[in-house]
């Protein structure tokens, strides 16, 4: 019992240093170097991926080595094992051995079946991707299936730290059942300038990618928004500044006032029931709230990744989004709780549960469903149930808590009405509208002519922005698997 122990003690005193190189990313010379299998899926629908052993792909032990992440990378689907393939630092391997496949009918008939469906993998090294597809199909050849059983890794390194990594595949060999194909790998190190901290630009910007920004026409367009909003508040202003003054007053009768505007048209018939309380005053105030909460949300990563490296980690976008969603809600629940106290709202308590839980619940039903579509499929998109109940602590005791503290600060600070106008006892009669003049017919003409103005213009901009971050990423994995290396020379190669 004391060797056993004294054996685990020493385990657990030894496995940090195991791991040191692959968590601060510094290695020594020959040391083993970890590469991790991830998922496969269909190139065509991204979303659908499955554990890269659930093809027949050989492995040395059953007993696999698993890699687990934060909360975002459960989130995001990934599920990390060691493949146990013979990689130390800075040495090269001309030629590896990782397996003798043997394939039986069915082995043979799930991997054509993966190769006609383009199936896709991705490996890590050092947190580094790699991409690559299962096999290719000759159409012209009797749809024959081929399986790339070589793999050649080009690693790139500076100093004692890994910059880049690449992978092309070679040795396309027919697919036939009842034979054995040998799985071969070389890897080839090179030396680069390139430092630790810029070794994700490669994912990220390409000479090629990047756009024209049109920044005269961007300036035009809100410089014209401006100018518009501006003439026509100062329109509004000038016509309405007696009106308001009118309806405002204390020291009349608001009903007597009514009989005196018997010539007016238009708002003014309804000024008194402008400020009534709607119906579902709880769901309104909460809508707002959530709104409210979201566009803070998105401004809060958004930042968060300008200033930060978000990108570098896996799941580390969705592990923010999720956290920053928690410590944002005392702003849903202020909103939401002076917004339900200023329109004379008893119910606080109703409206403050519907804020902290409208959201959260309506992403959890629809995730339920799409969860018990993946277990069925024995998708990796599937959430275990332990990260299930981390969701729901964080919901539980930070995100909840927050939105009570936040409905009760906005209804004893802001609850206060301060409507411009009074508001009736009788609510106005609304007589009968024409087809055209319903609310489903105006919101959608009235919101033609804004969408065809500034849609032009913000394709521009999103394009100046984002386009070309986002699909570099892509891009470069589809230059990766046909034999093209993703760095320097990458400038040579026109899209």
């Amino acid at each position: 019992m004391a060797s056993a122990g004294g054996a685990a003690l020493a385990l657990l005193v030894l496995l940090p240093v195991a791991a040191a190189s692959d968590s601060d990313h510094k290695y020594r010379a020959d040391e083993p170097v970890t590469l991790w299998v991830n998922k496969v899926g269909p190139y065509n629908n991204p979303q659908e991926t499955y554990n890269y052993y659930s093809l027949p792909f050989c492995h040395a032990t059953e007993n696999h080595v698993h890699k687990w992440g934060g909360l975002g990378e459960v989130l995001g689907g990934n599920e990390l094992i060691d493949s146990q393939i013979d990689i130390k630092f800075r040495k090269n391997v001309d030629k590896g051995t990782i397996c003798s496949l043997d394939l039986d009918a069915d082995r043979a008939k799930q991997l054509s079946d993966a190769i006609e469906n383009s199936y896709w993998f991705e490996f890590f090294i050092d947190d580094l991707p790699l991409w690559g597809f299962v096999g290719e199909a000759d159409r012209n050849n009797d749809n024959k299936y081929f399986l790339f059983t070589h793999k050649n890794i080009v690693i790139r390194y500076n100093g004692n730290q890994i910059i880049h990594v690449n992978l092309t595949q070679e040795s396309p060999k027919l697919i036939d059942a009842n034979k054995a194909m040998d799985m071969t790998y070389s890897v080839k190190w090179e030396p680069t300038n390139i430092t630790f901290a810029h070794r994700f630009d490669v994912y990220l910007d390409y000479p090629f990618f990047e756009h024209q920004i049109h920044w005269f026409s961007i300036f035009n367009s809100f410089m014209m928004v401006i100018f518009l909003t501006g003439l026509v508040s100062m329109i509004l202003m000038r016509t309405l500044r007696n009106d308001y003054a009118k309806y405002a007053r204390d020291d009349d009768d608001i009903e007597t006032l009514e009989r005196d505007v018997n010539e007016e048209s238009g708002w003014k018939l309804v000024h008194g029931d402008v400020f009534r309380p709607p119906r579902n005053l709880v769901l309104l105030s909460s809508l707002v709230g959530i709104g409210t909460q979201l566009a803070a949300l998105i401004l809060l990563v958004i930042l968060l990744a300008i200033i930060g490296m978000l990108y570098v980690g896996r799941g580390a976008i969705v592990t923010t989004f999720i956290v920053c969603y928690a410590l944002t809600s005392f702003i849903s629940g202020y909103i939401s709780g002076a917004l339900y106290s200023r329109h004379g709202g008893k119910n606080w308590i109703k409206a403050m549960a519907m804020t902290a839980s409208f959201f959260p619940f309506m992403c959890f039903g629809i995730g339920l469903v799409l969860n018990t579509i993946a277990i069925f499929y024995g998708s990796l998109a599937a959430i275990p149930f332990g990260t299930m109940v981390v969701v729901f602590i964080l919901w539980a005791f930070i995100s909840f808590p927050l939105a009570l503290s936040g409905t009760v600060v906005g209804r004893n600070w802001s609850g206060t009405p301060n409507n411009p106008c009074r508001v009736k006892t009788i609510p106005r009669p609304i007589p009968e509208k024409k087809w055209y003049l319903t609310p489903s017919v105006i919101a959608l003409m009235g919101g033609l002519l804004p969408f065809g103005s500034i849609f032009i213009e913000m394709y521009f901009v999103f394009t100046s922005f984002w386009n070309y971050k986002v699909w570099s990423t892509i891009l470069c994995r589809r230059i990766s698997w046909i034999d093209i290396v993703c760095e320097e020379d990458l400038q040579e190669y026109k899209v």
